[in-house]
């Protein structure tokens, strides 16, 4: 029986961007262990030429040599390959994990530019800020950023055939579907495969952190509060050598760029958000939030409030994964004990979703938002509103 291989529509997108009359670096940024290298990895099955495709990702990040060298090769095979019309592609993944990576490859790229000898390039990172940071000071104006989300439901039901309450609680990691059949070795797999590593490698190892037990405890505190509104002051007091309040909201940032957790601000009136307000806090993929919780499927599913805050959460990150780097942004809003749980400002529209999911809300909280905010769309997801489903398998972007 012949294996299925699921293929994400970012592959077809890069191809077809690699046809188009301008070139452009093709970049690719995501979470870990959601196929962005395999994406890679397909593209390159499909492509006529030379391929170089080389990673990053060791124990002691390289220079920039490093890319010069994987450059140089791709020249090498571009000039044997000179009487073929096809071009060589090269692959570098983990890139930023390389210092200086983005001025070298600027110098290189505009070289190729303008000589045309011949190479195509795919750039793959996990850690959005210094991807981003790269990007903005030397390489502006000569690329294509793709984003590579966590899996949808949509993704997931179709590789993997699970059902709706199966992606709510085992969340979009597709490596780690085959192990749900046990529940103790897929929580081990996503504890040490995923968070772990993502830690110690994308976060700890480069960035700078002072408290580096201060930012694992914090992102623990988050998973077991997910879609909670949390003040900073609080949180002082839960976790120890805590510092101050602008050192817990940097290291909010500094998860939110790995793609682990974020904390929504507070939306108010006539401003979009409030800075430093109570966050609401957001996992990213709630397989991060149960393999740490450890208690089984049947049992959450049947816990009707902690199944809410999960179905809630889910909504949440639907959201970041969708509308990360559009002119979208996602807040919350509450007023004494009127809530909304989810806002979304679009260039052209305010969006005020209710999320009816089995926890326990003020159903005026949306009425109350709508007065204040007379030109607000309401909706409402879940009981007498679109079902859950829906708004899983629909991209927010054509949704808002």
């Amino acid at each position: 029986m012949k294996e299925f291989v699921y293929e994400r529509p970012i592959v077809e997108r890069i191809l077809q961007g690699f046809r188009s009359d301008k070139k452009l670096l093709q970049i690719i940024t995501g979470p870990r262990q959601v196929g962005k290298t395999t994406s890679a990895i397909q593209i390159a099955d499909k492509w006529e030429g030379p391929i170089v495709n080389a990673t990053a990702d060791s124990p002691l990040p390289p220079g920039p040599e490093w890319v010069r060298s994987q450059w140089n090769l791709a020249l090498t095979r571009a000039k044997k390959n000179s009487g073929d019309k096809t071009s060589v592609l090269l692959i570098l993944d983990e890139v930023q994990k390389v210092k200086g990576w983005s001025e070298v490859i600027k110098e290189l790229w505009d070289v190729e530019c303008r000589e045309k000898r011949g190479i195509n390039v795919i750039i793959l990172g996990s850690s959005s800020l210094l991807l981003q940071k790269g990007l903005s000071e030397s390489l502006s104006g000569r690329f294509f950023l793709h984003r590579s989300t966590h899996w949808t439901f949509d993704e997931m039901a179709r590789a993997f055939s699970w059902d709706m309450d199966q992606w709510i609680f085992y969340g979009g990691y597709p490596g780690a579907a085959p192990l749900i059949e046990n529940e103790q070795i897929w929580s081990q797999y996503v504890t040490d495969s995923l968070i772990e590593t993502v830690l110690a490698k994308d976060v700890l190892q480069l960035q700078t952190v002072a408290k580096p037990a201060l930012l694992r405890h914090l992102f623990m505190l988050a998973v077991g509060h997910p879609a909670q509104i949390l003040s900073y002051n609080k949180m002082l007091g839960q976790l120890q050598d805590a510092g101050n309040t602008t050192t817990l909201a940097h290291y909010v940032k500094l998860l939110e760029s790995a793609f682990l957790i974020s904390g929504l601000e507070l939306i108010k009136q006539g401003i979009s958000a409030k800075r430093g307000s109570s966050p609401k806090l957001l996992i990213w993929n709630n397989s991060l939030i149960n393999a740490i919780y450890g208690q089984p499927f049947e049992k959450i599913r049947q816990d009707y409030s902690r199944w809410g805050r999960l179905v809630e959460n889910a909504v949440g990150a639907h959201l970041l994964n969708h509308l990360a780097g559009l002119p979208y942004t996602v807040s919350y809003w509450r007023k004494g004990a009127l809530e909304v749980d989810f806002v979304v400002r679009t260039p052209r529209n305010l969006w005020a979703l209710e999320v009816k999911s089995g926890k326990s809300s003020n159903p005026k909280g949306l009425a109350a938002f709508c007065s204040l905010f007379p030109e607000a769309r309401p909706l409402t997801l879940g009981s007498q509103g679109m079902s859950f489903e829906e708004f899983f398998i629909t991209d927010p972007k054509e949704l808002f």
